[in-house]
């Protein structure tokens, strides 16, 4: 591990304007990102592209030990309790320890990930503006501007209050002799990734999910989006149109497996359709797990342990958005 070292590319114009950080491979098995942004990277390099206002600082590898290994994570998830500390204990410590600092200089995060299996490439955007204790936050509008732009055609909120709700229901299920790391796991700051620490210092950001993790398309995807990026914040010629046909969702509620043999009825795939009272998967114990409304199931995991995430469920928003059917998804 004495090898590894982190990295970051910086470009900075004559002319003031938007500071910017695009992150990749937080998720070491995560790739696409990397691609994408060695690929700008090289075309600044030899005079493709000018950034003509502002500054872009691109991170093509945060999490190096577990891209090294091309697996998800080094000793832990760094996208999850992601703040500096002043004992590290695992090497994902050590990135937030570098990685947070160099965040909190910039104003806007475009953070580039993928995930398992197949589906639709999709953005999740933070909350409404709001000055409650959870996630306050007051550029929603601007997020949701940048979004409409990148490129995909699903938008997803509501994250870090579905997990609150999740770690709360975790708390309360925790035995007297539970691990000082399992209660640690159990917190609602156990949620805060790259964005949410992103608006915790006055910016704001967004995860883009660009495609499954073998998904030829996937680096494509995010090269695009990084160009869109940029010509958004008028960092580099051109204009980005937003995106039409856009779905909006918002996570509402997630479903822990409470036993290992905890199973799905079916092998479910992000933005599979859920209608009210579908049967989704089957306890340990034989109790049948249903909808409890109409939407999109999103990030099911079947190899997920017990107490851990099992299934998300999203439901239609903004002017109640009717399901945009496209290929990949289920209607």
């Amino acid at each position: 591990m004495s090898s590894i070292h982190f990295n970051s590319n910086s470009y900075t114009s004559i002319h003031s304007g938007t500071r910017l950080i695009i992150t990749g491979a937080v998720h070491g098995n995560e790739t696409c990102g990397t691609k994408a942004i060695h690929r700008v990277i090289a075309d600044i390099e030899a005079g493709r592209l000018e950034i003509l206002s502002g500054s872009v600082t691109f991170v093509p590898v945060c999490n190096p030990l577990a891209y090294r290994h091309q697996r998800r994570h080094g000793e832990r998830n760094l996208n999850r309790r992601l703040m500096p500390t002043a004992q590290p204990q695992e090497f994902e410590d050590h990135v937030a320890n570098w990685l947070c600092p160099l965040l909190a200089k910039h104003e806007v995060l475009l953070d580039l990930h993928s995930f398992r299996g197949e589906g639709e490439p999709f953005v999740l955007t933070g909350p409404e503006n709001n000055d409650g204790t959870l996630e306050p936050f007051q550029f929603a509008d601007q997020e949701l501007a940048m979004a409409q732009v990148l490129g995909v055609h699903r938008i997803v909120d509501g994250w870090l209050s579905t997990y609150a709700l999740g770690a709360q229901r975790r708390q309360a299920r925790l035995p007297s002799t539970a691990s000082n790391k399992r209660r640690a796991d159990a917190q609602i700051l156990f949620g805060v990734g790259t964005t949410e620490y992103m608006r915790t210092v006055g910016g704001y950001g967004m995860t883009l999910e660009c495609g499954g993790h073998e998904d030829a398309d996937a680096p494509e995807v995010a090269y695009q989006a990084i160009i869109n990026t940029l010509k958004h914040f008028g960092m580099i010629d051109g204009t980005a149109a937003p995106t039409s046909r856009l779905e909006y969702l918002r996570i509402c509620d997630v479903v822990d497996k409470l036993h290992a043999d905890d199973r799905f009825v079916r092998a479910w795939r992000s933005f599979d359709v859920l209608h009210q009272n579908d049967l989704v998967g089957i306890r340990h114990d034989g109790t049948e797990v249903r909808a409890q409304m109409d939407g999109r199931i999103i990030f099911p995991d079947e190899a997920a342990g017990a107490d851990e995430e099992w299934f998300y469920v999203t439901r239609y928003h903004l002017q109640d958005a009717a399901p945009v059917a496209m290929a990949g998804a289920q209607l």
